[in-house]
């Protein structure tokens, strides 16, 4: 844990050294800065394994930082908001964050996420060495090792959870995956209330992959129960 650092953005500065101090007991390095322009200059020139961003910020809101750091890296971001409707957390996830927690929180919930997501994060860019480590579908071709993905020779850029969705879906294609299942696998923690961010993430994925010009569908929905890789 002693060489995980982790940004956080939040121009509260109670509640800033609040996650400091809660991060810092649990081992992790904490770097903290009040406003949205000095997340993206501070994550351009350090290396970070986990960044905390509020929404509303001075200069840049939490929205915007995300898709500036999306350009450039993959690893996971955590919503720490006040703003609580079902639209804003959509929205923060479409975006491209991996998690997202209302304010009031508790310490313990927000070192419980953050474990998680690393644990995640950490696992996944880490792999097992194996034989073959590319899935190819036709025109898409997926990588582990390089986590990317390619349709036709173009590149589609993918969030971290979004790329680990879709290559639990096709390393076993007709396997049909329940929410619960895919919730689980890929968040590495028990499911709660966790439905709505997968047919989030899912619903992106198909987008992403221009599904909807498409007759036959590479993630098929099984009615009632989850979805299946169609490969």
């Amino acid at each position: 844990m002693r060489d995980i650092s982790i940004l956080i953005a939040e121009d509260d500065e109670e509640i800033a050294n609040l996650i400091v101090f809660h991060l810092e007991k649990e081992g992790y390095h904490a770097v903290k800065v009040s406003d949205g322009q000095e997340a993206v200059r501070v994550v351009e020139n350090q290396a970070f394994e986990l960044l905390i961003l509020d929404i509303m910020m001075p200069e840049m809101d939490g929205y915007e930082v995300t898709r500036r750091v999306r350009e450039q890296h993959n690893m996971p971001i955590i919503f720490l908001s006040a703003k609580t409707s079902d639209f804003d957390k959509v929205q923060g996830l479409v975006i491209g964050a991996d998690d997202y927690i209302t304010k009031p929180f508790t310490p313990i919930e927000l070192v419980a996420r953050v474990n998680a997501q690393l644990r995640r994060f950490i696992k996944l860019n880490h792999p097992q060495k194996s034989n073959n480590t590319n899935l190819e579908f036709g025109g898409l071709v997926i990588s582990l090792d390089q986590r990317t993905v390619t349709l036709y020779g173009e590149n589609i850029e993918l969030t971290p959870k979004e790329f680990d969705i879709l290559y639990l879906l096709a390393s076993h294609p007709k396997k049909v995956y329940s929410v619960e299942d895919i919730f689980q696998q890929v968040w590495g923690e028990a499911y709660f209330e966790g439905g709505n961010t997968v047919m989030v993430h899912v619903r992106t994925i198909r987008k992403k992959l221009r599904e909807d010009k498409r007759t036959n569908k590479w993630i098929k929905t099984v009615w009632g129960v989850g979805y299946t890789f169609n490969g």
